[in-house]
């Protein structure tokens, strides 16, 4: 935990400095936004949440709509576009697309963390991506599909299958309430073309499991290499939902995108 404080110490201290020098007023605190993903929603964050409060970060856990990708950017960039001062933008699995889209050309976005999470090119697919590298057995785990208005599909995981598939390392209690919260995801939104992404013009943090089910490792580590990321943490056997399983590691690397904020 002292670890975590002389993090985000750095922000606070860079905040009063910069208020401090010509009478001006203290910077707004750092925001981190959060951004979940796929077969979740906003409580997915619950367990790395207090950790960022406690070191002073102002936190919004964003509701993701789930419903196509253009959409998706543009609620996550309304939210952005709301928050006074410099943000952090933390993507989950869907999410690290919608992040990579939202930031785009958004001045108070300073930096990106990619946790279990897609971080792809202009015209990639989330389902291109997972399926460019052998390891993911979602396809099998999904039950049946629910017809949308909008002429799409509703896309859940059975929960029968959801503990080993989506959340391994997470205790029985917990991965059946996750399954029986769980949001669904459009079709569309998995094989809509990504735009040009932020992380080629801005930092980016990278951390997943080895023992991730939904999205390879081998594709999360292309992806991180690929954006030149300052940092990339391979949990060893960690599923998909390493911030819940590992909410203090992730939680630390996010801090740590935070204290590079100036």
């Amino acid at each position: 935990m002292k670890q975590l404080k002389r993090l985000y110490q750095a922000v606070t201290c860079a905040a009063i400095i910069g208020g401090a020098s010509g009478g001006a007023l203290a910077k707004p605190p750092v925001t981190v936004i959060l951004v979940h993903g796929a077969f979740a929603d906003s409580s997915s964050w619950n367990a790395v949440i207090p950790t960022l409060q406690q070191q002073g970060v102002r936190v919004v856990s964003a509701a993701n709509p789930l419903r196509s990708l253009d959409g998706d950017i543009a609620s996550v960039r309304q939210l952005v576009r709301a928050t006074p001062g410099s943000v952090v933008l933390v993507g989950h699995s869907y999410g690290g697309a919608v992040i990579s889209g939202a930031a785009t050309s958004q001045a108070n976005v300073k930096a990106l963390v990619y946790v279990a999470a897609f971080a792809p090119d202009k015209g990639e697919t989330a389902l291109e991506l997972s399926g460019r590298f052998p390891g993911s057995s979602l396809g099998g785990a999904l039950g049946q599909p629910v017809s949308t208005p909008e002429g799409s599909k509703d896309l859940y995981i059975d929960q029968a299958k959801f503990h080993g598939q989506f959340a391994a390392d997470v205790g029985p209690a917990v991965a059946s309430l996750m399954a029986a919260t769980q949001r669904p995801i459009a079709e569309a939104a998995l094989t809509q073309g990504a735009g040009e992404p932020a992380w080629k013009v801005l930092p980016s943090w990278h951390i997943y499991g080895t023992g991730d089910k939904n999205i390879p490792a081998a594709a999360m580590s292309f992806m991180a290499k690929r954006a030149h990321a300052k940092k990339i943490v391979e949990v060893p056997g960690a599923s998909h939902v390493v911030m819940v399983s590992h909410a203090d590691e992730v939680a630390r690397i996010i801090l740590e995108a935070a204290a590079s904020v100036r």
